[in-house]
């Protein structure tokens, strides 16, 4: 009797099960019928490398930010592209395959986002290996924008699994493909030059925690530079970063920002490459405070840093002081995590000057008596003699090979400018008002 009541329990349980899956699959193919292509893949345009090569060379001649990948523009959406189908217990899933050959790596702006809350969204490479991912309703921003860290691959599969009974509050538009051409993907003796110094090698804790705060980062999907986490005096760990303005960030190109910690070597071994920069990271942005005349940018990032990276809020110092010795850690063209170092007191000028300037806006590190400074290191920080934070890498000459000079954008300049906390960083850094010449750095 027992056995009986068993299997026809069982059979009902079975028959339930298809008649789920047959009510998705039809309201699916309701929804989506007419809309549908039957394709998986997404097409592309294809990449004119030369072109932008000649407007790197361009950007170059103007001083201005070099890009790592060409934008692609497309208009996609899961009700007009990719494929749907039903899966168990009244879910669906929805992938898109986006292939641009010869791609050094691939990343994708999101500018209409917000996932359902039970949803979740992938991001694989061709052999299904999940690069980024999981995103879910906790990655939904008030910005409504979701940009992906690079990717070093020339193919993703994009998915997304959800309840069906949400299907309708899925907003996901895809703008933007970035293919990239440079930095991202190319083994590092091809991005940096072969003075620079690994900061693991100079086996110094100090300097390591120091390192924890630089982060590489992407600035819509094409630009990249240093930039650093820093302390306030609320002790409160709230993820504002410092970074160069001439990079780009502004009120609207905030939600771009990707930070990718941990991209080091985790042994002194010059032959090594670093973990791909991808696997820690964190997007978007808001834009805090802007101050031209020293270069620096405060944006508040949208998410804490994930415990796992260690990521260290640097301690700062706005004094007029010159430090008597310094050092940088930056990412030269998107390479691991670099240390410069001077043994020479620091010059207060304006920018590009050599003349002594009292309270200039800028600090001009003469020469480095070990390491150096390439493109992408803009926005690194300069740590004084008692390591905090003075200012961050405007530019400058310094190259492997030269002695010349790199300008820093002084804290103290941007420390009280402008009328309004949208121009200086007081506000910011010391949000108890407490007047604080100097701060430590907090760890995590």
């Amino acid at each position: 009797m027992r056995i009986r009541l068993l299997i026809t329990i069982l059979v009902l349980l079975i028959a339930s099960q298809a008649a789920i899956g047959q009510t998705v699959e039809r309201d699916i193919a309701r929804r989506f019928s007419e809309q549908q292509i039957d394709d998986l893949s997404l097409p592309l345009p294809k990449v004119d490398l030369y072109q932008e090569l000649l407007a790197d060379e361009k950007r170059a001649s103007l001083g201005r930010v070099a890009h790592y990948a060409a934008v692609l523009d497309v208009d996609a959406d899961p009700w007009r592209f990719g494929s749907w189908e039903a899966l168990d217990s009244g879910r669906a899933r929805w992938q898109l395959r986006i292939h641009s050959p010869g791609a050094l790596s691939l990343s994708l702006a999101f500018t209409d986002f917000e996932l359902p809350k039970g949803a979740r969204l992938n991001i694989a490479s061709g052999d299904g290996e999940v690069l980024a991912g999981p995103f879910t309703a906790a990655d939904n921003e008030d910005h409504h924008q979701l940009w992906t860290p690079p990717l070093t691959t020339d193919e993703i599969l994009v998915s997304v699994e959800l309840p069906l009974k949400v299907l309708d509050d899925l907003r996901l538009h895809l703008t933007r493909v970035h293919h990239g051409y440079a930095g991202f993907g190319q083994p590092s003796r091809e991005k940096s030059g072969p003075c620079q110094k690994d900061l693991v090698c100079a086996d110094n804790d100090a300097w390591d925690q120091l390192g924890r705060s630089v982060g590489l980062i992407s600035v819509q999907g094409v630009r990249y530079c240093t930039g650093f986490l820093i302390n306030n005096t609320g002790q409160d760990r709230k993820p504002l970063f410092v970074t160069a303005g001439h990079c780009g960030i502004d009120k609207n190109s905030a939600p771009s920002v990707v930070v990718m910690w941990e991209h080091a070597l985790e042994a002194c071994d010059a032959s090594a490459e670093a973990p791909v920069p991808s696997r820690s990271f964190q997007t978007g942005a808001m834009l805090r405070a802007s101050h031209r005349a020293s270069d620096l940018v405060l944006i508040e990032l949208d998410d804490a840093p994930n415990t796992e990276s260690g990521a260290y809020f640097a301690g700062w110092d706005r004094s007029f002081d010159e430090p008597r010795k310094a050092l940088t850690i930056h990412h030269p063209n998107t390479d691991r995590r670099r240390i410069a170092v001077t043994e020479s007191r620091v010059q207060s000028t304006e920018h590009l000057g050599t003349r002594s300037v009292d309270r200039g806006d800028h600090f001009r590190v003469r020469s480095w008596d070990s390491g150096t400074t390439e493109g992408g290191s803009s926005g690194a920080p300069l740590f004084n003699e008692d390591l905090r934070v003075v200012g961050a890498l405007h530019g400058g000459h310094a190259a492997c090979g030269n002695r010349q000079s790199d300008w820093f954008g002084r804290l103290s300049a941007a420390w009280d400018a402008g009328n309004s906390p949208a121009h200086r960083f007081r506000e910011w850094l010391d949000p108890l008002g407490t007047g604080a010449v100097v701060l430590d750095g907090l760890s995590p």
